[in-house]
Formats: structure tokens, sequence, C-alpha cells
């Protein structure tokens, strides 16, 4: 499985990001990509073994993806990999990196692997799904920055105008 990364930069600390991604009931308020979001088997934190389902707003019906967590490590890392899928998936794993590069700023950087199905469509289907899962989450991220720092100016204006 060949892989894949984006990164950005969020004027926000690493376990405010790390809280918003993986706190289920708040994870659609920064994530356009995503029409519903929750965790499976009476989970009410995400944690190592954990089982997700995430469903997109697009595509006929909203395309749905099944996840286990195989690591947490807050606030640095999340790793997930796929338990059910669309058809043309035959693997998926991704990770979710965060790192302070200074004061109240984080890189945000994910990584994910796939594999199309079936296996000897591969060499088209591949790029394909590659340049499609890139561009999602490009958005993702940035819809996640703006989400962070404009949440945060909002709550700075607040406290400057009760001094």
């Amino acid at each position: 499985m060949r892989s894949r990364e984006e990164s950005i930069e969020i004027a926000a600390e690493p376990d405010a990001v790390f809280d918003l991604i993986h706190d289920y009931s708040k994870r659609l308020a920064g994530d356009p990509f995503l029409r519903e979001a929750r965790l499976l088997e009476g989970a009410s934190s995400a944690a190592v073994g954990v089982k997700s389902i995430c469903k997109a707003r697009w595509a006929s019906g909203g395309m749905a993806m099944g996840t286990v967590y195989v690591s947490l490590d807050r606030p640095s890392v999340a790793a997930v990999k796929m338990t059910r899928g669309p058809a043309l998936l035959d693997e998926f794993a991704a990770s979710l990196r965060q790192q302070a590069v200074g004061a109240g700023r984080t890189r945000v950087t994910y990584r994910f692997k796939l594999a199309a199905r079936p296996q000897w469509l591969r060499f088209i289907l591949d790029p394909i799904l590659f340049a499609i899962f890139a561009r999602d989450v490009r958005i993702r991220l940035a819809a996640l920055k703006r989400f962070l720092e404009v949440g945060s100016l909002r709550a700075q204006n607040v406290r400057e105008k009760l001094v």
C-alpha cells in the first residue's frame, strides 16, 4: 500500500486540535466533508480498539467508512484502519499527527494509505483515489484551521470586550 500526506499549520494548541477531531460529539462542527460521525458499540470516547463510522456529505447516499482506532496518544497521534468501506477500496489506513511548532501553533499532518479494488486495476484506480482523497484532506484541514482559528479569535474578542 502506498501512502500520501498533507499538512497544515494551525494557530491552536495540539490538545485543542486533537480533542476536536476525536470528540465525536463535536467533530462535525469543524469538518465539512462529513454528514455523520459516531463511535460504535456503546463507546463514549475514542480509544484503541474503538470502532467508528463516518459518512460523507457527497456521493449517492453518502459514502460510508467504518474504522477502528489502532493507535491513540493524546495529543500527538491517532491512527485508524478501515474495517468496511466503499466497494472501490480494498485497504485504507490513516494517521493524524499534531506537533507543536511554537507558542500556540500546531502542525497537523494527515497521512493515509490506500489500495483499490480490484487489485488488477490498481495501476489505474490508485492514482485517481489518491488524488480524490488528497483533495478532500486539504479541504478538511483548511476547514479545521478556519474553525479553530476563528473560534479562538471570537473567544479572544469576547474576552477583550469584557475586560
